[in-house]
Parts: C-alpha cells; sequence; structure tokens
C-alpha cells in the first residue's frame, strides 16, 4: 500500500483586527484553531477551504490568496499533513443564519494576535495555527493562480 500524507485546507480571517477562530475537542483536550479540514475526493482546494470554513464558522468565505503549504511531518505516518492555508474575505458580515456548525466545533471566537498568542502553545491545535499567522503577518499572499486543477478521465 503507498504511503499518502492527508490534504488538509485552513483559512486566516481577519476582520476589523480580529482573527476568526474554532475552539475543538482534540485528543482529549480543548484547543483552538483557525477553520480547518480535509479536502474531500473530487474537490479542489478553493471549494474545500469555502466549505470547512461555513461547516465550521457558519460564515461563507471567498479565498483571494495563498498563504503557504505546509508540510507537518511526523513519524506516524498517518499524521502527516499537507495543509494548504488560505487568506480572504468574509462574504458576509453575520454567520449565515440558523445554519448548523459542524458538532466537532464547541466555539467560534474573534480573537486579536495578542488574545491568540497569549494561549501559545498550549491550547493550540497544531503549530501549524502560528506559522499560518506569521504568514499572514509578514504579509505572504500568493496569487491562486499557483493552483492548477486537472480532470482525469480513463
Amino acid at each position: 500500500m503507498a504511503w499518502k500524507p492527508r490534504v488538509t485546507v485552513a483559512s486566516v480571517i481577519e476582520h476589523e483586527g480580529r482573527f476568526l477562530m474554532v475552539e475543538e475537542m482534540h485528543s482529549g483536550q480543548m484547543v483552538i484553531n483557525q477553520p480547518a479540514g480535509h479536502m474531500e475526493h473530487g474537490e479542489n482546494l478553493l471549494d474545500a477551504v469555502r466549505r470547512e470554513t461555513l461547516e465550521e464558522t457558519a460564515y461563507r468565505f471567498e479565498p483571494t490568496a495563498l498563504l503557504g503549504v505546509f508540510h507537518r511531518q511526523h513519524p506516524d505516518p498517518d499524521r502527516v499533513y499537507m495543509r494548504f492555508t488560505f487568506t480572504g474575505t468574509l462574504l458576509e458580515p453575520e454567520p449565515v443564519a440558523g445554519y448548523q456548525i459542524d458538532p466537532d466545533i464547541t466555539a467560534v471566537h474573534w480573537l486579536t494576535l495578542e488574545e491568540i498568542h497569549a494561549q501559545q502553545p498550549r491550547i493550540w491545535r497544531s503549530e501549524l495555527v502560528g506559522r499560518s499567522l506569521d504568514a499572514y503577518q509578514a504579509g505572504v499572499r500568493h496569487s491562486l493562480d499557483l493552483l492548477h486543477y486537472f480532470l482525469e478521465t480513463d
């Protein structure tokens, strides 16, 4: 069997000096993370990050730039991740009325950088939380033109 890293997407969304973060249970501990999740078969990266942001926060999101591709190596081959992190804009200033977020998410927060860093790294989901924020703060913005999609038909 061939080894395959897990492909995930995440969004870094700033609005009025605060960042959209989620609180979730992970390995028996409450942690914070950017809205993030696994890409599903048949999705492209942009559709995946739109869906994951909506599912975890009830906010509609439009990616405008790629912050980076973060390869998280781990001795356990089932815990190796390729995380594509995007930034962009909210399409509505309020969550979608009546939308039920993913039951794994216990809360959605708008936090300042200081509030996020005050919790580091003890309750971050992973070090990718900080690395994604660092890229955002450094002004990293890669064009979405870097992404190319091909549909193979047999």
